[in-house]
């Protein structure tokens, strides 16, 4: 593996994880995590293609986070590591890395082959987050990072609250969440700051593979379907089994999955 390094629009050093060798996918990570989340999605796929996880600016450690985030930021860095591969490149994005990576087709989308997106909680009806996120940031404010992801997974996420009760009874997932809170929660706030509605993206013809896990959150799933009724070239694959982080339950599934696609939008 080695590291990528591209430089967005305004000046700030954008790194990604270069591995394998081939025709080109761009990883665009979850929110909660930084690139090597991916991991065992990309041992999957390095031997036959060139996995390129670009590491999200404000999950970076350390990450000076400049409020308001905004998606119109990640899409650009997105734009400047793809202009550093040799098309045709297949962009895949999971979760609120999902709604980045559409956000970067609308900004570029000759840079792209194809987009492969895992649950992008994108605000097609509502918003994602509404006074929920309020509630999270006061919380984060109030030096509460585990008060806040609690009110994320529960009331954003809309995980169940037996499930969340048991995430948070482990010491070490309530540590690893909390690391995240202040990327997370803007994250949800440059989600819901692009508004409701969708219909800019009925301009994107180009294939599109819309993923869901049949146990994820029902809220995410009818954005999927919303986005699969507006994008004009899209289908959707359901994981059997899966939920919203199959890339750590199932990885090989996945694999499977953007390996198909990859297949016919890089290979065509």
């Amino acid at each position: 593996m080695t590291e990528l390094l591209a430089s967005s629009d305004d000046g700030r050093p954008i790194t990604a994880l270069d591995d394998g060798r081939g025709p080109n996918l761009l990883v665009v990570h979850p929110g909660g995590g930084d690139a090597t989340t991916w991991d065992g999605v990309t041992r999957q796929l390095a031997d036959d293609f060139r996995v390129v996880r670009i590491n999200r600016r404000v999950y970076a450690p350390g990450a000076d986070i400049a409020l308001p985030h905004s998606m119109a930021v990640e899409a650009a860095d997105i734009v400047a590591v793809a202009e550093l591969l040799k098309p045709p490149v297949l962009l895949v994005g999971h979760s609120s890395g999902a709604v980045a990576a559409m956000e970067a087709a609308l900004l570029a989308p000759s840079a792209f082959a194809g987009l492969f997106l895992y649950e992008p909680p994108m605000p097609t009806r509502e918003l994602v987050a509404g006074e929920a996120g309020v509630r999270a940031r006061a919380a984060l404010d109030a030096g509460d990072p585990v008060g806040a992801m609690r009110i994320h997974m529960r009331d954003i996420v809309r995980m169940p609250a037996g499930v969340v009760d048991a995430m948070f009874a482990d010491q070490r997932v309530r540590a690893a969440l909390s690391a995240h809170a202040e990327a997370l929660i803007a994250d949800d706030e440059a989600i819901d700051a692009l508004g409701v509605g969708i219909d800019r993206f009925a301009t994107l013809g180009m294939p599109t593979t819309l993923v869901e896990g049949d146990l994820s959150p029902a809220h995410l799933r009818e954005r999927l379907a919303d986005l699969a009724a507006t994008l004009p070239n899209a289908r959707i694959v359901t994981l059997a089994g899966q939920g919203h982080v199959a890339h750590l339950t199932a990885p090989d599934a996945l694999a499977d999955a953007v390996r198909e696609m990859a297949e016919q939008v890089l290979h065509a």
